[in-house]
């Protein structure tokens, strides 16, 4: 099997979108309305909205490839790119996403391991995301890596407000030591 992370640029949206759609439906079509998936993926995933975030210097996107195969992807921002004002010094991870087929590779640990190389890249302090409340693989897949619940934000779901968990972490050293931690 052969791994590789690669940015996203804007000439590859139309890939975004597909995984986008793709890796967000598989992980909460279950649980969600088709109406409030609907208006969420076309609020989210339209190409316009998806060429501006790739536009943004703030925000970053990186494909995992799976044998020649994009298999998920990562979102991370910074500055005012970032869903909720967490600060200059933090970079936060909007979305980190693997599709079900590629599930249990250690692809979330690649994609995690990349946003803690470009917080450290940038200089950042505090690395943080959203997750929601009843995601219990992701939640419990975060607190491994380190992060702590710090809080909690709304999240919609088309008209469907939901609850994410505001979790952090601290970061004292470089991203190498990090990724040496997580390892173990």
């Amino acid at each position: 099997m052969n791994i590789a992370l690669e940015k996203c640029t804007l000439e590859k949206v139309q890939e975004l979108q597909q995984i986008s759609i793709l890796t967000f439906t598989e992980t909460f079509e279950e649980q969600n309305s088709p109406e409030h998936m609907q208006a969420y993926i076309d609020k989210a995933f339209n190409i316009p909205q998806l060429e501006k975030e790739l536009a943004n210097p703030s925000s970053r996107f990186f494909f995992v490839i799976v044998d020649r195969q994009i298999a998920g992807y990562l979102k991370v921002n910074t500055e005012d790119a970032q869903t909720e004002d967490m600060g200059a010094e933090a970079l936060e991870v909007e979305r980190i996403y693997i599709s079900n087929k590629f599930q249990k590779l250690g692809l979330g640990r690649h994609l995690m391991q990349r946003a803690l190389e470009a917080a450290d890249e940038l200089g950042k302090k505090k690395i943080w995301l959203g997750v929601w409340e009843h995601n219990d693989n992701a939640i419990a897949f975060y607190g491994k890596k380190g992060f702590v619940k710090t809080g909690e934000h709304s999240f919609f779901m088309g008209d469907d407000e939901q609850i994410d968990w505001i979790m952090v972490k601290e970061l004292e050293y470089g991203a190498f030591f990090y990724f040496f931690l997580s390892m173990r």
